[in-house]
């Protein structure tokens, strides 16, 4: 079965969660205008209060999906607290929804190290500059970091912060939701009880 086969009606007979997000994460890159790998992101804070901001994946595979952060901002903190979190992809172009929640894991310094020299200098250096999710008392105080961090790091490489780098959400369930007429969607979703477990897959009402 072919990737363009999975983005039809016919997805519901896929029994791989990863393969079949893969196939409609391609069709969503032809469709979307911007960001198709943009997604909500949703953890917990101590006193139990959900949170939820837009990242972007930018990796994944059969192990989990992969955004990265720096780790003293308000979600990286409440990551490593809680070693959960949840996405939702929504590709309104498509009519297609994803959904998924499990459990966090740090990526290795390898994975953290090869992403981050693949981004532009200006955020590399942005990484070091933004105090993320704490008070900025001006926009010239975050100009003014940046102007040191780009002068510190004017010759050879710029390292990664140690404070920054990548998550990995390992799902426990995967939900694909597709639009039908008269609200009567197509819902499919994958469950284990653990990581080690082999996937179900259950058709929900809409």
């Amino acid at each position: 079965m072919s990737e363009r086969e999975l983005t039809s009606s016919n997805f519901a007979d896929e029994t791989d969660p990863f393969r079949l997000f893969g196939a409609w994460l391609e069709e969503a890159k032809g469709s979307e205008i911007n960001d198709p790998n943009a997604v909500a992101l949703a953890t917990v804070d101590e006193a139990g209060l959900p949170n939820v901001r837009m990242v972007l994946l930018k990796d994944f595979d059969s192990r989990g999906f992969v955004f990265y952060t720096n780790f003293e901002s308000q979600k990286g903190t409440e990551i490593l607290a809680s070693g959960k979190a949840a996405m939702c992809f929504h590709w309104k172009s498509l009519r297609r929804q994803v959904r998924l929640r499990g459990l966090t894991e740090i990526v290795s310094n390898e994975e953290a190290d090869a992403y981050y020299k693949s981004r532009p200098v200006g955020s590399r250096i942005g990484a070091w500059a933004s105090k993320q999710s704490r008070p900025l008392e001006s926009r010239f105080a975050l100009e003014k970091a940046v102007a040191e961090y780009t002068a510190r790091y004017a010759l050879g490489d710029i390292p990664r912060p140690p404070h920054w780098s990548g998550f990995r959400i390992r799902p426990l369930t995967i939900e694909f939701w597709h639009d039908r007429k008269f609200r009567l969607h197509d819902r499919i979703e994958f469950r284990r009880g653990s990581l080690d477990e082999s996937w179900e897959k259950v058709r929900m009402y809409p």
